[in-house]
């Protein structure tokens, strides 16, 4: 090794990718109080605790096969009285002669450097943690790759949860809590514009009578083609959602009541015509258009009490709210 570099302002450690020491500077020993058989050929992780263990193959090295350097970590060290000495490690891999070799700059940290309050509250944890199951350390690899697989199945699971937070998976269509998210919004821009808007529940009819027939498979597939022929019927803008079960809702933006029970009926007709592997099936549907008093509980209940009379006046038919006194 260079003169100079034996007595540089700082700690140097060359060391194998598997860790082992290789090589040193004086100026290292001189701090932690080591003599070179001390360190060479002996792995560099003998002189740290198990929560700088874990910190070390937590981040060194996935950063040095990842980027080929690892820049300002903070690491502790084991001096020779068995002392935590804090350093910043800035290391680099490069190979010689065909042989891999991490070449590690140790700078010592004074003692009233204030760190960062991620770095401070990371490593007490960590430290905290382990330091208790000092006696664990035989189960510790384990319990690492058990965590970062329990991560990734989280990950994945929220992505996921992401998808379906506004999605039937049986439909495609969207859900119940996007429903109701899009009827606030329409709420709003009711009471801005007073622009009128209407709603449809739609149920399909004697349903009960098709999961019982032909099995909860057939029936599943009779709700995915409903929801297709919905999406088909729809204008731009308009939103089409499963609310549950066998009833779906729509809500028709800039639709008054006289065009809501047109499109209803053209809708009503559309689906009876359709061919169904089960046979004919028939929709009922129930409409209520929002006027300055109502609520979306009130909005809703409306089309659910019309819904209700198109079931008690035969099925296969549309009512809206509005007739219903007539």
């Amino acid at each position: 090794m260079d003169e100079r570099l034996q007595y540089a302002p700082c700690g140097y450690v060359s060391i194998t990718h598997e860790g082992i020491v290789i090589d040193v500077n004086q100026t290292f020993l001189a701090i932690m109080g080591y003599s070179r058989a001390n360190l060479v050929d002996n792995h560099f992780e003998s002189i740290m605790s198990t929560a700088n263990k874990l910190i070390f193959h937590t981040y060194f090295y996935p950063f040095i096969n990842l980027n080929g350097h690892v820049e300002e970590m903070f690491l502790s060290l084991k001096d020779h009285k068995g002392l935590a000495i804090p350093f910043l490690l800035n290391g680099r891999r490069f190979e010689k002669e065909g042989v891999e070799i991490i070449d590690c700059i140790l700078m010592q940290m004074g003692k009233r450097i204030d760190y960062e309050v991620e770095i401070r509250t990371a490593k007490r944890q960590i430290e905290e943690a382990y330091w208790e199951k000092d006696q664990a350390l035989v189960k510790l690899e384990q319990l690492h790759m058990e965590i970062e697989q329990k991560q990734q199945e989280l990950m994945e699971l929220n992505a996921n949860l992401v998808k379906l937070s506004v999605t039937d998976k049986l439909t495609g269509l969207k859900n119940r809590r996007f429903f109701e998210e899009k009827l606030e919004d329409q709420m709003i821009l009711y009471s801005q514009t007073g622009q009128p808007f209407s709603l449809y529940i739609v149920d399909i009819d004697h349903f009960k009578k098709v999961n019982d027939t032909w099995g909860h498979p057939m029936g599943d597939s009779v709700l995915a083609k409903l929801a297709e022929v919905l999406q088909s019927h729809v204008r731009k803008g308009d939103i089409v959602a499963r609310y549950g079960g066998e009833e779906f809702v729509l809500i028709l933006p800039n639709m008054d009541a006289a065009e809501s029970k047109i499109r209803a009926e053209e809708l009503r007709l559309t689906v009876a015509s359709s061919t169904w592997e089960t046979g004919q099936i028939t929709v009922s549907i129930g409409i209520a258009t929002f006027i300055q008093m109502d609520s979306d509980i009130t909005l809703l209940k409306k089309a659910d009490l019309a819904l209700y009379a198109s079931k008690e006046n035969g099925r296969n038919r549309v009512t809206h709210f509005t007739d219903m006194n007539k």
